[in-house]
């Protein structure tokens, strides 16, 4: 038996990205394999699929895809065979994602709440955990000012929410477009400004959560506040300049902080806790999933050129 599958045929542009059919993925000691009912598409799998991280040890072949929801058909030794049937989001690493029957350990599901859809898991569940521990990261407290850097994609989406309803003293955004900004406000921003910061902005800012990088990242790093926190999240511009520490260097009697957040550092409890009462708030309408298109599997590198092009706000969602 087969199963389809999109994998990196050539690093590159999305046209690189091709689905085929795979045999279908044994199970090791420990894991479960889930029949998909949606997959998420995340700024990590277009850096990957660029080649931007190819130091990291990615190659051509990898089935893309990190997060998805759907039911339990079938364990390996080891997993109580309670979890056959029930409906879970697993994260299956940094690959094996799209598929129409992913792999993940068992120590990597999360049951998903009764009336919580499969694409609202995928979007949610791996963006709030980092925005979430992020913030934690940077010790962000209310009263204090935030800006996202890069706020329309999943992870952005996710830092605003949580900001305001922390208590921030005002959310500030960077974003491509206009109406990307209108949705961001009503989402809890309070200014937006462009992607080069410039905009009607606040003059500092104490917390500053970055998901671009790329050559910029020292001008914002001058935007903090005395004491202000910088923690980059992600690379989708990718990597900063080499020097980048001069601009602190420069700014040294404003005890800047600077930081990275790889959500690899939290324990999976804890982040499996982040990720159950998420859920359980996106079931009571606390906070709010944002899905851009669901689109087939078949049309993976269509959603990868909307990632490209910067058309996407929120997460696009993968169906089988």
């Amino acid at each position: 038996m087969t199963v389809k599958a999109v994998v990196i045929q050539a690093f590159g542009s999305p046209e690189g990205v091709q689905v085929v059919d795979l045999p279908e993925p044994a199970l090791a000691e420990g894991q479960a394999l889930i029949r998909s009912e949606a997959i998420g598409v995340g700024g990590v799998d277009a850096v990957i699929r660029r080649g931007t991280l190819g130091e990291f040890g990615f190659r051509e072949g990898l089935v893309l895809g990190s997060e998805v929801a759907g039911t339990v058909t079938a364990v390996g030794d080891g997993v109580d065979a309670s979890w056959i049937g029930r409906r879970v989001w697993a994260f299956t690493g940094l690959g094996g994602g799209y598929a129409e029957q992913a792999v993940a350990s068992v120590a990597d599901l999360v049951p998903l709440p009764e009336g919580l859809s499969a694409a609202d898991a995928v979007t949610v569940g791996g963006s709030g955990v980092v925005a979430h521990f992020a913030l934690a990261h940077v010790h962000f407290a209310p009263g204090e000012s935030v800006l996202v850097r890069g706020a329309a994609g999943g992870i952005g989406v996710m830092a605003v929410q949580l900001a305001a309803r922390g208590g921030a003293e005002a959310v500030a955004v960077t974003t491509a477009s206009d109406e990307h900004g209108e949705r961001l406000r009503k989402l809890g921003a309070t200014h937006v400004l462009d992607r080069s910061g410039a905009g009607e902005g606040l003059a500092g800012y104490d917390v500053i959560v970055d998901i671009v990088g790329g050559a910029d990242l020292p001008a914002f790093l001058g935007r903090l506040n005395p004491n202000g926190r910088l923690a980059l999240v992600g690379a989708v511009a990718g990597w900063p300049p080499a020097d980048f520490g001069a601009a602190m260097m420069a700014a040294f009697q404003r005890s800047l902080t600077f930081a990275t957040f790889s959500a690899d550092t939290v324990a999976k409890s804890d982040q499996h806790a982040v990720r159950a009462a998420q859920f359980a708030a996106l079931n009571r309408g606390e906070v709010h999933s944002v899905v851009h298109e669901v689109l087939p599997l078949d049309e993976a590198a269509v959603a990868h050129r909307m990632m490209d092009d910067g058309e996407v706000f929120g997460r696009i969602v993968l169906t089988p």
